[in-house]
């Protein structure tokens, strides 16, 4: 399937990185929540992120804009984030090991796909997915609020190399 005003597919790991970075930010704002300087920075490394992070790798980014910022005020700034529904924990089928990484809601649930292999995780939205999740709510009459989809194969490169090994004596 092509990429197409039906389907997006993300060209790097995340579809929606760096679009409006302050959202978060933002989003916490309009909820009264005080804005520290400190969370100010974890919030701009999340918003610009193009790739999914794990807390330390927020932190080390962090670190880099502000060398006072503490793990502490990362771990709570993510616990604040996922109680108020603005970002998800997610574990992408653990290929970089028990690592977990978080990402900010875009505007439309997508499906993680990851390399087994290379452990390469790349995002797909589609209006299949929606309408599949429309279907889901009608037949078991209820309205989804959480999605977690994770799909674990081969990229090209991964499946070619990987049938070559298999081809050496």
């Amino acid at each position: 399937m092509s990429a197409t005003s039906a389907a997006r597919i993300s060209r790097g790991e995340r579809l929606n990185a760096g679009e409006k970075p302050g959202r978060l930010g933002s989003e916490l704002a309009t909820r009264g929540i005080r804005l520290t300087r400190q969370r100010r920075v974890i919030l701009h490394v999340m918003d610009t992120a193009q790739r999914h992070l794990d807390a330390a790798e927020i932190l080390d980014r962090a670190r880099k804009i502000d060398s006072q910022v503490h793990a502490v005020t990362v771990y709570r700034t993510l616990d604040l984030l996922k109680q108020l529904g603005l970002i998800d924990e997610l574990d992408l089928l653990h290929i970089r090991g028990d690592r977990h990484y978080y990402e900010s809601h875009g505007p439309r649930d997508h499906i993680h796909i990851a390399c087994l292999h290379c452990g390469k995780v790349r995002e797909y939205e589609s209006a299949l997915f929606e309408e599949l999740k429309k279907r889901i709510e009608r037949e078991f009459d209820m309205k989804i609020s959480v999605t977690r989809t994770e799909i674990g194969g081969y990229c090209l490169s991964c499946a070619e190399e990987l049938a070559s090994q298999k081809k050496r004596p």
